[in-house]
């Protein structure tokens, strides 16, 4: 009994240290950025680039671009990836986007910046870019005669063009302002520009029962829940209570209910950009930059939003519930999970495993990535649990490679859409890409010097480019 009551509190003291400091001004931007990709951009605008005559120039970078725009996790890819490649899009672009989107989307990114700092997001960004894209590159190479037996008769919806119009273009522009806004740890935003102090009795009580109900330990890379945090959680639960009944059946009309979950979650996003601090019989507010770039960002996404048709701005909310419900249920699931695996595992496991920047401590990586199946999003709290616990940053980043992209339910689906020799060479290029991701980042983290990392870089990509002519000139053998 006391294991499970020290599990149940190590899952609660996560999952509440995680909604508090973390979720706010980095998800609740991205949950509506990612609506907005979903309903605001026409699909041919983005589809159309895709096309297996389009240059390579132009469909590999429009590949992880559309990748990046979706907020979905390695299951959830296949249906998307199925549908474009299908429809006329080439096996190379299609899974450059199909392994860019899990990892290199922009909530995931957001996400890890947020909990891991902005090395491994930038890091994540340009290795899933360069890799994905030499991922698909060599996929196309391999199988080029399956390539050119491909269905063709859709080809034209790709050739179909549509526009982005200017309201729509103004709201995606202005969320990620706000997004930018929210999480950059940036003089001036960081700055504190004055202070509002109320006379409240009981914070400073609240505070030292919030610690009590829920003990942490600094050294472990755990984080109590503060009095600003319970408020977030408070005003996350009243936004979700508000949002069932104003969200569900918005594509029919708003509500009231709408129009105070919209105005909760304003409020949430402003209120999370400051800083209340309990003192004995007040409560300080200190607003800083943030405050004031978080509120204009806002002022601008109503701003261009109320210039949208009825039906574009409806079916935005439509899909950014739609994301929080796919979504957000799972991530609460998996960092209590987290808390409570956290209370079990041993540091020195870690450090054995996976504690130095070797091959073999990537390749464990790796694996624990592939076979071990995490949500979206889950996967960063999991890398921040094995940061506190003693992986090195190396091994950590081939772990964030490997684990959005692949997991058994995925490889068995990819496999029904593309078949078993193209799945099991797209599996094996993902694991040996993402233990030399680790490997140069690793090599990074320990001071290795740039002309180092820049010649092993190269180096690696002479023996890429090697094999990517050698296969053309088979396949230009074959062919003759």
């Amino acid at each position: 009994m006391e294991l499970v009551l020290q599990l149940l509190n190590g899952g609660a003291g996560s999952l509440a240290s995680y909604l508090a400091a973390h979720v706010l001004l980095c998800l609740l931007p991205a949950f509506f950025i990612a609506g907005a990709m979903a309903a605001l951009i026409p699909k041919a605008s983005i589809t159309h680039w895709l096309g297996r005559h389009a240059p390579v120039y132009v469909s590999y970078p429009a590949a992880a671009l559309a990748g990046s725009l979706i907020a979905v996790c390695s299951c959830t890819i296949v249906p998307l990836f199925a549908g474009v490649y299908r429809k006329g899009a080439g096996i190379g672009p299609a899974i450059t986007f199909l392994f860019f989107a899990p990892a290199g989307n922009i909530m995931a990114l957001a996400y890890t910046g947020s909990i891991l700092g902005a090395d491994f997001a930038i890091a994540r960004l340009i290795l899933c870019l360069v890799f994905g894209i030499g991922i698909g590159l060599l996929m196309v190479t391999i199988f080029w005669k399956d390539d050119q037996t491909h269905d063709a008769q859709s080809d034209a919806l790709f050739a179909e063009k549509a526009s982005v119009s200017r309201p729509a273009l103004g709201v995606l522009l202005s969320l990620v302002a706000l997004l930018i806004a929210g999480t950059l740890k940036l003089w001036p935003l960081t700055a504190d520009l004055f202070s509002i102090y109320i006379p409240l009795s009981w914070a400073q009580a609240w505070q030292d029962a919030l610690f009590g109900w829920v003990p942490f330990d600094a050294s472990k890379g755990e984080e109590g829940v503060s009095f600003q945090g319970s408020v977030l959680i408070a005003l996350l639960l009243m936004i979700a209570a508000t949002a069932k009944r104003g969200l569900d059946n918005i594509t029919e009309g708003a509500n009231s209910w709408t129009w105070i979950a919209l105005g909760l979650a304003a409020s949430t996003l402003l209120i999370a950009s400051m800083r209340l601090t309990p003192e004995p019989g007040t409560l300080t507010f200190t607003f800083t930059g943030r405050v004031f770039a978080v509120a204009t960002t806002i002022l601008f996404v109503w701003y261009f939003a109320r210039q949208l048709p009825a039906e574009d701005w409806q079916g935005w909310l439509w899909e950014a519930w739609r994301f929080v419900k796919q979504i957000f249920v799972v991530l609460v699931l998996g960092v209590f999970i987290v808390g409570m695996v956290r209370q079990v595992i041993q540091p020195e496991w870690i450090e054995t495993l996976a504690g130095s920047n070797s091959v073999l401590a990537n390749a464990v990586a790796v694996g624990f990535g592939v076979f071990m199946y995490f949500p979206t999003l889950v996967e960063v709290p999991v890398a921040k649990m094995f940061l506190d616990l003693g992986m090195h940053p190396g091994p950590l980043l081939a772990y964030l490679m490997a684990d959005p992209e692949l997991s058994l339910q995925s490889m068995l689906m990819v496999a029904a859409v593309i078949g078993r020799k193209k799945t099991a060479a797209y599996v094996g290029l993902v694991a040996s890409f993402s233990i030399v991701a680790g490997l140069l980042f690793g090599a990074w983290v320990n001071g290795t010097g740039w002309l180092t990392l820049g010649t092993g870089m190269a180096a690696w990509l002479v023996v890429i480019a090697t094999l990517y002519l050698l296969i053309r000139r088979l396949r230009t053998q074959t062919a003759s």
